[in-house]
């Protein structure tokens, strides 16, 4: 089977290359694409916290006192700066964030300090580290299928992907959690082929550096145990011998952190989890989540259902696409073929199943789900490149085949257009952040703005930093306490106010307040 995929590969390769290495193109375009135009929201200034080296206890300390702020006194909370080191990120991330692996937070650090503070510039590095997709994909696929035409096909549904487009473009470590997955599956295929010691010593240093990507990578490699037992026939063999020793020496690097995380948890953290919801919104959810693979039009869950129906034909043919791929892999290959495949899908996919309909929580996101999305990826490139080109396949077959890919990529690059376009996606929680470029409009077009809050510094301030003019001035009180106003502004804002906040400038200063949408007033002098 594969010697005939090959052969045909070569009668096709002049223009299918031709059309994969342009796919490939735009999508390296789409990651570098008005990079800084998408609001930096909640999860991203949580990060450049972290990597600026302070902690939130600090910074709440220093700016929360009423003092007249900068954006700049802001931003100092950002980015890297020289009063804090490497050793600082690491510390704020032990004792505030301890769920959040520290690897991806450690290097956009170095990478802020060689080349700048900006937005553009930390998304950058999530950009460029989500290129190593491509030259990993296309490693695995060869270990995995013996074919170059699979690897060219798997870029290019990477490339125009919806989803790993939104995740290149984040301050957050899922690009180098999905480079890790890859070169994690790249090292074991390479030594259970090989059976050296060497490329075994290759496997555990994988493992060592993907723990400390991301949590859920010890699903991903639970599940290549899985993989590495069952092919074995659950036999004790040198291979099996060979694996265990190797994810114990790469899960003994990772315990330091583990003990971190039981001695020091979080669990507020992931609060948001444990809201309750249907058996229906969960499907919905999760149907949502796969259909982003390959399409991706910005609906988020706050957005009107009328949207939502529009999209159900769309997302009902990506699924029976996702389902006949998988079908059509496990008639067509090896069990050494799809048992990878499957296990990866799988190594996410079902625990997270689990928690979401049985015990009704939703921890599922895109996010998460990052593994599956790859492993289902597989199995498309895999049959459209025995699709397009197999001498069984019928001229009449190979049309729909054909027009079912270009559909797929067409797909693709229409979300990434409209993506590249928005200033606001469905990754950015936009019923919490939808209205804050409109706020940072209003606040900036006046002369000598100056805003007044008594709200958590982050995300919100910080996200408000990080879109008003730097003409604008701040002041941050705690919670019942008002602030001493000063003189020279021509015009007053209260961002998301308490009530003890808006009554106690009503009443001290003589005043009133005009309420601009939810979340801002406008102070106005009383008649």
């Amino acid at each position: 089977m594969k010697k005939r995929l090959l052969q045909n590969w070569a009668i096709s390769k002049s223009w299918l290359r031709f059309l994969l290495i342009i796919i490939l193109v735009i999508g390296v375009f789409f990651r570098f694409v008005n990079i800084d135009k998408k609001v930096y929201w909640g999860d991203e200034v949580f990060s450049s916290l972290r990597i600026s080296g302070y902690m939130q206890s600090e910074m709440n300390q220093q700016l929360s006192n009423g003092r007249l702020l900068t954006i700049e006194d802001l931003h100092k909370y950002q980015y890297p700066n020289p009063d804090k080191n490497v050793v600082d990120t690491i510390k704020g991330v032990i004792l505030e964030d301890s769920q959040i692996l520290p690897l991806y937070l450690v290097m956009a650090r170095f990478w802020l300090e060689w080349f700048g503070n900006s937005i553009a510039v930390a998304r950058l590095f999530s950009a460029f580290i989500s290129l190593l997709t491509f030259p990993f994909i296309y490693w695995l696929c060869l270990e995995l299928f013996e074919s170059s035409l699979v690897g060219w096909m798997a870029i290019a549904l990477v490339a125009v992907s919806p989803i790993h487009v939104v995740y290149a473009q984040e301050v957050r470590g899922y690009s180098l959690w999905i480079a890790t997955i890859l070169i994690s599956s790249v090292a074991l295929l390479r030594a259970m082929r090989l059976k050296t010691k060497v490329s075994w010593c290759i496997y555990a240093a994988t493992l060592s550096v993907g723990f400390y990507t991301h949590l859920f990578f010890t699903l991903v490699v639970f599940a290549q145990g899985i993989y590495v037992i069952t092919i074995e026939r659950f036999r004790l063999s040198k291979t099996s011998i060979y694996y265990l020793i190797s994810s114990l020496a790469g899960f003994i690097t990772f315990v330091p952190w583990i003990w971190i995380i039981i001695t020091n948890p979080q669990p507020e953290t992931v609060s948001w989890a444990s809201a309750k919801q249907t058996v229906f919104a969960s499907a919905t959810r999760w149907a949502g989540i796969f259909s982003r693979t390959f399409i991706d039009l910005g609906i988020s869950p706050s957005d009107p259902g009328r949207l939502k129906i529009a999209l159900i034909p769309f997302i009902l043919i990506i699924l029976i696409l996702i389902l006949y791929s998988i079908y059509f892999l496990c008639r067509r290959t090896s069990k050494e073929v799809w048992l990878f495949v499957l296990t990866l899908i799988a190594s996410v996919v079902l625990p997270l199943l689990v928690t979401d309909f049985v015990f009704q929580k939703r921890y599922a996101t895109s996010r998460y789900t990052l593994p599956s999305v790859l492993g289902i990826q597989l199995a498309v490139a895999y049959l459209f490149s025995t699709k397009l080109t197999s001498i069984y396949t019928t001229v009449w077959q190979k049309k729909l085949w054909s027009l079912v890919a270009f559909m797929v990529f067409l797909s693709g690059i229409i979300s990434c257009t409209i993506s590249s376009q928005a200033q606001m996606w469905w990754n950015k929680f936009p019923e919490n952040y939808q209205a804050f470029p409109q706020i940072a409009n209003i606040v900036s077009q006046a002369n000598k703005p100056l805003v007044i809050s008594d709200t958590s510094i982050i995300p919100s301030i910080q996200v408000l930093g990080h879109l008003v003019d730097p003409k604008v001035r701040l002041q941050i009180v705690e919670k019942n306490k008002l602030p001493e106003i000063t003189n020279g502004f021509t015009d007053i804002f209260l961002f998301s106010p308490s009530d003890f906040l808006k009554a106690g400038i009503e009443k001290i200063y003589n005043s009133k307040l005009q309420q601009i949408n939810n979340l801002l007033w406008k102070i106005t002098k009383s008649n």
